[in-house]
């Protein structure tokens, strides 16, 4: 069965470019475009593997939307993917299970990705 990654970001290419990229790993993928769209999305949707997570976004930042999940869904896998390295270092942020800096080479997301699903069996 094909695992299925939520992601969210207020970025439209971005969210395009994951998907395509994504979906030709193999994985089902489903796109919000805040916070507050994917924990609807998640609340509807008990299905989801892992949330791929934008930090800096309009409303409920990825932060946030990274604290009420693990609050409601400990055990989903969340990675954070920002083009803003330094926000590895907020306490925030650690709650994740990875941290990749935004990248023209998606090759270190994908693996990442990989490597918590395999984590989270």
């Amino acid at each position: 069965m094909k695992k299925k990654i939520l992601v969210v970001d207020d970025e439209e290419g971005i969210r395009l470019l994951y998907k395509e990229e994504l979906e030709e790993e193999g994985y089902d993928v489903e796109l919000a475009t805040t916070g507050e769209e994917a924990l609807e999305k998640l609340s509807k949707d008990s299905d989801v593997d892992l949330v791929l997570l934008d930090i800096k976004m309009p409303g409920m930042d990825g932060v946030e939307v990274l604290r009420s999940i693990k609050e409601r869904w400990k055990n989903l896998p969340v990675v954070l993917c920002t083009a803003y390295p330094h926000y590895k270092q907020e306490f925030g942020t650690w709650a994740s299970d990875a941290y990749v800096v935004k990248s023209s080479d998606l090759r270190e997301l994908k693996d990442v990705i990989k490597d918590v699903l395999a984590k989270n069996r």
